[in-house]
């Protein structure tokens, strides 16, 4: 019972695993980029004209002997094209080319390029080729270069529309197709072009130019803001510069300015001393020489004038008396009948008496002037060696009133040392103007020392100022 069992149990397990080859073998799939193509016993669809079978994407049952499966590839395909072609202008071009086609996926474009290429696929590219270059022979003779240059577009389109229908027929499908290239052996191409590469040139040197001529405004620009920041940094460097010359110099300055002015209030306290000294030895000089001199002076001028007046007086009347006795002894001698000679004598006589008179008065106020002139010089010379006395025992004080009286006039002379000056730079303003003004007159006031050195080194007794020579009036003789 159990061997029986085991029989049949191995018979199943070889029947089935005969089954499976069997069937394995008559189960037929069709992969993703095929289809298969079935025929023989019912392997048409029932109402189907094609008589045969095609299976896409899934498998099948293929009954061995009476049925034949056979696989047509629905792969793509790549056809070069080289087709040398005229256009309308009769002119030769060559057009190089892409064509990718594949079998249609639709029952009937696979049917239909099965029973073309089924048992020759290795010719539909040859087919393809033959079918486009004639279509582009057409097409391009319909066009000119100039068409076929601007509107390749155009020619891809029309060529694909007009090989559509027939390659439809062969169950054929495009999936692209590329115009790659046109050969012109005539240069015609090349020489159309031309104009345009010359306007395209012309357009680029000028768009060149222009880009040349606005990066040097550009970089005269930068070159000319880039100055600008240089002049202004020299600017303002150098008025940096004068304000630290100017204050170095102010600096430098300071102690001779300091010192200058020191010496200009000794100086001005030394002119203010000489000018009291000299207002007291003018007061002493005028209680003690002039006032004197003018008091002697007048009473010589007094007593000239009383002894003039007095030998005038004296002299009036000796001519009065004169007259009178001559004019007595005129009536005499006409009362007593005296001859004219006699009387022209005594008239002679009464002449010479009055211009004795005369001259003795008019010697009496010469000698009252003479002596009053004497007077005078006498005092002014006495004034003058004063003055001189005065010079010699305080000789700084004396200069000193000088220059004070005179200091106006020595500030013009010092002036016009820059008189004939057109156009003088000063650095620190009014203060270098005072400075040097007062470096003018400091060495005016340097010339002081040697004054005082003269001074000082002259001998004793030598007199400054020159007396001035007395002269007597002389009389005057009438």
């Amino acid at each position: 019972m159990d061997s029986g069992l085991i029989i049949w149990v191995g018979v199943a397990v070889v029947a089935v695993i005969v089954g499976m080859g069997i069937f394995r073998s008559m189960w037929k799939v069709a992969e993703p980029n095929e289809a298969l193509i079935i025929s023989g016993l019912r392997a048409g669809d029932p109402g189907s004209a094609l008589g045969f079978k095609v299976v896409t994407g899934r498998g099948t049952l293929v009954f061995p002997g009476v049925q034949t499966v056979r696989r047509l590839s629905l792969d793509i395909s790549e056809a070069a094209l080289e087709v040398t072609c005229v256009t309308t202008q009769g002119i030769q071009v060559t057009v190089r080319g892409v064509v990718i086609f594949k079998v249609g996926d639709d029952d009937a474009s696979i049917a239909n390029a099965a029973r073309r290429f089924l048992d020759n696929q290795a010719t539909m590219v040859a087919k393809i080729v033959n079918v486009f270059e004639g279509h582009l022979r057409s097409i391009i003779g319909s066009l000119t270069m100039e068409e076929l240059v601007r509107e390749r577009e155009r020619l891809t389109q029309e060529t694909r529309n007009a090989a559509g229908v027939e390659l439809e027929k062969l169950g054929l499908v495009i999936d692209t197709l590329q115009i790659k290239d046109l050969e012109d052996p005539t240069g015609y191409i090349q020489n159309l072009a031309k104009p345009h590469a010359a306007a395209v040139e012309r357009n680029a040197r000028i768009a060149q130019a222009q880009a040349n001529q606005q990066a040097t405004e550009a970089e005269a620009a930068a070159q000319a803001i880039q100055a600008d920041a240089v002049r202004k940094s020299k600017i303002s460097q150098a008025q940096y510069q004068a304000e630290v010359d100017q204050a170095a110099s102010t600096a430098a300055q300071a102690g001779p300015l300091a010192a200058a002015a020191a010496r200009q209030l000794v100086v001005v306290q030394e002119t203010e001393v000489a000018k009291l000294e000299a207002a007291r030895r003018e007061q002493q000089l005028e209680a003690e020489v002039r006032r004197p001199a003018d008091a002697a002076r007048y009473r010589v001028e007094q007593e000239a004038q009383a002894a003039r007046n007095a030998a005038i007086a004296e002299a009036e009347a000796r001519r009065a008396s004169v007259i009178a006795a001559a004019e007595a002894d005129a009536e005499k001698v006409r009362l007593n009948g005296v001859s004219e000679k006699s009387r022209r004598s005594a008239l002679a006589e009464a002449v010479r008496a009055e211009g004795e008179g005369q001259a003795a008065a008019t010697k009496a106020v010469g000698d009252a002037e003479a002596s009053a002139i004497r007077a005078k010089g006498f005092a002014d010379a006495e004034a003058i060696e004063r003055r001189a006395q005065a010079l010699a025992t305080n000789s700084e004080a004396v200069v000193m009133q000088q220059l004070a009286q005179n200091y106006p006039e020595i500030v013009a002379a010092a002036a016009q040392a820059f008189a004939n000056v057109d156009n003088m730079n000063v650095l620190n303003g009014a203060e270098g103007v005072n400075s040097m003004l007062m470096s003018v007159i400091g060495q005016g006031a340097a010339g002081l020392g040697t004054i005082k050195e003269i001074l000082k080194q002259m001998p004793a007794g030598v007199p400054v100022v020159p007396p001035v020579p007395v002269r007597a009036a002389k009389p005057e003789n009438n």
